[in-house]
C-alpha cells in the first residue's frame, strides 16, 4: 500500500520521526518495524530519507521542544488550516515531521539562498543581471 501511495503522489523525499527511547518495549518494537517498512519502501522507490528527533519536530512546529501532542496539533491546525480531532492525534507525528522537513529545507524557496538585498543578489547571480 505504501508503494502505491508513493507511485500516486511521486514524492522525492521521506521525512520521518527518529526512534526515541520509551518505557514500553513492545510499543518500541512495533514502531521500529513500521518505520523500517516505510523506510524500505522509500528506498526501493529511490526517495531520500530524512530523520528528525521528536524534540526537533516539536521545536520546529511550536517553538518548544517539549510541547505536548495537543500543542503540536493546535499549531498544525493553524499552519495547515485543517481540523485535527482527538481520534487522529497520533497522525500529528507524521504531519509534524513533514512540516519540520519543509521548514528545515528552506520552505517555499526550497533551500535557495536568501539575499539580504539587491547588491547581494547581483553578486551571486552576475549572469542574470546585465
Amino acid at each position: 500500500r505504501l508503494q502505491e501511495i508513493i507511485e500516486t503522489y511521486l514524492p522525492k523525499q521521506l521525512a520521518i520521526e527518529a526512534p526515541f527511547y520509551g518505557k514500553n518495549v513492545q510499543s518500541m518494537l512495533k514502531l521500529g518495524r513500521a518505520q523500517g517498512v516505510a523506510m524500505a519502501a522509500a528506498m526501493t522507490m529511490g526517495l531520500d530519507i530524512m530523520e528528525y528527533a521528536p524534540k526537533k519536530i516539536k521545536q520546529s512546529i511550536t517553538g518548544n521542544g517539549n510541547a505536548s501532542k495537543e500543542q503540536v496539533a493546535a499549531m498544525l491546525e493553524s499552519i495547515l488550516k485543517i481540523k485535527i480531532t482527538s481520534k487522529y492525534l497520533d497522525a500529528t507525528d507524521a504531519l509534524g515531521a513533514a512540516v519540520c522537513h519543509f521548514n528545515q529545507s528552506g520552505g517555499i524557496t526550497g533551500g535557495q539562498k536568501k539575499h539580504s538585498g539587491w547588491a547581494s543578489y547581483v553578486k551571486d547571480n552576475p549572469g542574470k543581471v546585465s
